[in-house]
């Protein structure tokens, strides 16, 4: 499916996050929604852009923002990096259905492309942010982000829209239900810098 443009309608979405819980698109509804999709846990440019909407946490909470990150890996593999570098907020579990298939979260919203590296083409996740509105519609999209300037540019897109409290809880709610928990490792102290330049993407 193609990138969804902006003032159009959000596609729903169901996904367990790193704790278990199962996000929806409902669960946030009347206040703005970042949902940022990125290639793969605990990798160069990923880690910077991660630690990018970390570090300016409370400026979104302020907001009345939530944030989810997207990609295609397991809620273990998310558990161990939102602790490793202290995510506060939700990464979805965007995982395939069965080898080869496309993950559906990243391919309702066309994040699920072709890619080239060193003249090898593949399918994988085009680095690509949602700002999704309280009216549930795209308000605004980045393609091709930068991981180290993207945070900010983010919180001044959702400044263009006013902000609402978002209703989205930690725990779970009514629009969330519980999965079964996967070990959480123990967190690392060490902690990304994101003043260092994002490298690569992969």
């Amino acid at each position: 499916m193609a990138l969804i443009e902006t003032g159009r309608k959000a596609p729903a979405f169901r996904a367990p996050d790193q704790d278990g819980t199962v996000r929806t698109l409902a669960s946030c509804k009347g206040a703005p929604l970042v949902l940022y999709f990125y290639p793969k846990d605990d990798t160069s440019g990923c880690t910077v852009e991660a630690c990018g909407f970390r570090d300016a946490w409370s400026r979104f909470r302020k907001a009345g923002a939530q944030v989810f990150g997207v990609s295609p890996d397991g809620v273990a593999s998310h558990a161990k990096f939102a602790a490793k570098y202290k995510l506060p907020f939700a990464l979805l579990a965007d995982e395939p259905a069965k080898a080869g298939a496309a993950p559906k979260l990243c391919a309702a919203y066309g994040t699920w492309q072709e890619k080239s590296m060193y003249g090898r083409k593949y399918m994988g996740v085009a680095r690509t942010t949602y700002v999704i509105g309280p009216d549930g519609k795209v308000a605004a999209r980045f393609d091709k982000v930068k991981p180290a300037e993207h945070a900010q540019e983010v919180l001044a897109a959702i400044a263009a829209l006013g902000s609402a409290p978002c209703t989205t809880p930690n725990s779970a709610s009514a629009g969330s239900t519980r999965v079964r928990r996967s070990p959480r490792t123990k967190a690392s102290t060490r902690q990304a810098s994101t003043s260092t330049r994002a490298s690569k993407r992969r």
